[in-house]
């Protein structure tokens, strides 16, 4: 994982919203977030996200044969922040593409290398989520600019031969196009063109439905979750721990409590970072490692909602 090292606090927003340190924390648990720098992209964290994780699988920039970078925040509309990303490590062999499922990019993404890597096509996909959604957020706009943060994260995924009941035993991915108006940057290029009239609207900056996204997030990632389990003949009490999309502390809370898990098989670090979308399942299993909650053997489940409307789960067995 890698995020910026500039902290914006709550108290730091106080200074020019109505808003409080008690109020953010109380309605979403987040008390910080970290913010790119001016020299930094979502293909630069990605790169760095990206060498620990091949550092971490002690496998060469030369072996990958696939890049996905998954992200609603490239560098330039094109070429794909994922062709920077593989130049930056140096994967000389890789293709590299962008997806963009926006805070579920991160389980779209394991879900495409599932399907390569199961087929026999690569061995090595690399799948980073990386945002830098301090760029389209208005800062004076309270209902949004509170939630959202910067960073990047990582995932080597290799084929094995060895043992088929540890790793990505399953991905599970939907959408409702239906529900495309409730989190939406309506700004674009083949819809609006880039215009001074958009811009001073404010219509490349992140508009959200927040009590009609809560709603929807939390039935879809309770029926994925579910969905998950049943098709690999598991239950609840098999989950060792989930670790959900970082988006908002009573959405998580009121998923697991509608799935009946247990707070204590829960990791959240939304209190540091805020909701960096695709980048959130990642870290988070980063910094779950560095707590030893990732063991080997653990049944981790990863449950996900995002814009689009898309929502999924993936299931691991580290």
């Amino acid at each position: 994982m890698y995020v910026p090292i500039d902290i914006r606090t709550n108290f730091d927003l106080e200074k020019n919203l109505n808003t409080t340190d008690k109020w953010i924390r109380d309605r979403t648990g987040i008390c910080e977030r970290r913010i790119a720098k001016v020299d930094e992209s979502s293909s630069t964290m990605a790169v760095r996200a990206g060498e620990q994780a091949l550092e971490s699988a002690n496998i060469s920039p030369r072996q990958v044969d696939l890049i996905i970078v998954c992200t609603s925040t490239p560098d330039i509309l094109f070429p794909a922040t994922a062709c920077f990303v593989q130049k930056g490590i140096g994967a000389i062999n890789a293709a590299a593409y962008d997806i963009s499922a926006v805070c579920s990019g991160f389980v779209f993404g394991l879900s495409i290398a599932e399907q390569y890597i199961k087929s026999g096509r690569y061995c090595h996909i690399l799948v980073i989520g990386s945002e830098t959604n301090s760029r389209i957020v208005d800062w004076s706009d309270r209902s949004t600019c509170i939630l959202f943060g910067d960073g990047a994260g990582a995932m080597l995924l290799k084929r094995s031969e060895s043992d088929d009941s540890r790793g990505l035993l399953s991905t599970h991915i939907y959408s409702d196009g239906e529900k495309s108006e409730l989190i939406t940057v309506p700004g674009g290029i083949g819809k609006t063109s880039v215009s001074h009239e958009a811009i001073n609207n404010g219509e490349y900056f992140i508009k959200m439905s927040g009590n009609a996204t809560f709603k929807v997030a939390v039935k879809r990632m309770v029926e994925v979750s579910r969905e998950a389990l049943d098709f690999n003949k598991l239950t609840i009490d098999d989950v060792d721990l989930v670790v959900p999309h970082q988006a908002n502390q009573r959405i998580i809370s009121a998923t697991v409590e509608k799935l009946g898990i247990p707070s204590g098989k829960v990791f959240m670090n939304i209190e540091k970072y805020g909701n960096t979308s695709a980048a959130s399942i990642p870290i988070a299993i980063h910094e779950a490692k560095k707590d030893k909650l990732v063991i080997p053997g653990c049944l981790t489940l990863l449950p996900v909602a995002g814009a689009g409307f898309t929502w999924g789960a993936a299931l691991i067995r580290w």
